[in-house]
């Protein structure tokens, strides 16, 4: 569609907006309607210290994996290195495989990440005052969702059956529209261009070796089959689209981040179904 002109650079900027505002917020909120158990309580607060622990790990590696490349490369990289694309990408391919639980847990899994992106990791490409990094971080549509969510299940009131269909179908919208988005943003961006063997470096760490060190240290713990999968499946999310817009905004290497963003989905294509594989196998095993 973007190749042959449906999908311009305007529309695609209007449907990210759409997706980040209004379809991600409403499948994150759903997640909540199905109400949640003490079980999922607990599950939900194992998630959450599992996201911290990725979070360390990805910082420890940005400290070692990228000192031998250009600072105007390693800059982009330790950026996506945090942030990945869990929150595009990740909450539809959750939802498929697990369903609402998939996303309700996915939803937490993010906050980590989210704080990251939007503090230490934005302080990579510019300086940000505190109280802006806070503002950031609160009044982001996605941990909204998450807040009023919470704040949903312990209510004394049930949303109308109307009103809560409504926002399950705004929400179902998610298991398409970003893969369009991503579409469209792919197919910019030249094959010849993007043999940058940074960007296979990155790749490998962010698509096999975090996922696989997630696995094996989440395996040794014996934890619910689904609390792995949902946290080896957003370890193993390619760059963060938001890289790219945030190296153009700021002066940095957009090129090289568009590079990232490409490369790395590209191989997730391959990447992911096999993962998905191997959990499935440690599910039954």
């Amino acid at each position: 569609m973007a190749k042959g002109g449906i999908l311009s650079g305007k529309t695609r900027t209007e449907l990210t907006n759409l997706v980040i505002y209004v379809i991600l917020p409403c499948n994150i909120f759903n997640a909540f309607l199905r109400g949640i158990t003490p079980e999922m309580l607990r599950h939900s607060g194992v998630i959450l210290l599992c996201a911290f622990g990725l979070q360390f790990l990805v910082f420890l590696l940005n400290k070692v994996i990228y000192v031998r490349i250009p600072n105007e490369k390693s800059v982009i990289l330790k950026y996506t290195t945090i942030s990945n694309n869990s929150a595009f990408m990740g909450l539809p391919i959750l939802g498929a495989v697990f369903g609402d639980i998939g996303v309700l847990y996915g939803s937490i899994f993010l906050i980590p990440m989210r704080i990251l992106m939007w503090t230490s990791g934005l302080s990579l490409f510019t300086s940000l005052d505190g109280k802006k990094q806070i503002k950031n971080l609160i009044t982001h549509p996605c941990m909204l969702a998450v807040f009023l969510g919470f704040g949903y299940v312990f209510a004394p009131f049930s949303l109308p059956s109307f009103l809560a269909d409504a926002i399950r179908w705004v929400g179902e919208v998610t298991r398409v529209m970003p893969m369009i988005i991503v579409g469209s943003i792919l197919s910019e961006v030249k094959l010849r261009e993007v043999l940058d063997k940074h960007c296979f470096y990155f790749s490998f760490f962010r698509l096999f070796a975090i996922p696989a060190v997630m696995f094996f240290a989440l395996r040794l713990l014996d934890l619910d089959p689904v609390v792995v999968g949902v946290s080896v499946l957003m370890a193993a999310m390619p760059s963060a689209i938001v890289t790219a817009m945030l190296a153009e905004k700021y002066g940095q290497d957009s090129v090289f981040a568009s590079k990232t963003v490409f490369v790395s989905t590209i191989l997730s294509l391959i990447t992911l179904p096999l993962i998905a594989m191997a959990l499935e196998w440690f599910a039954w095993a």
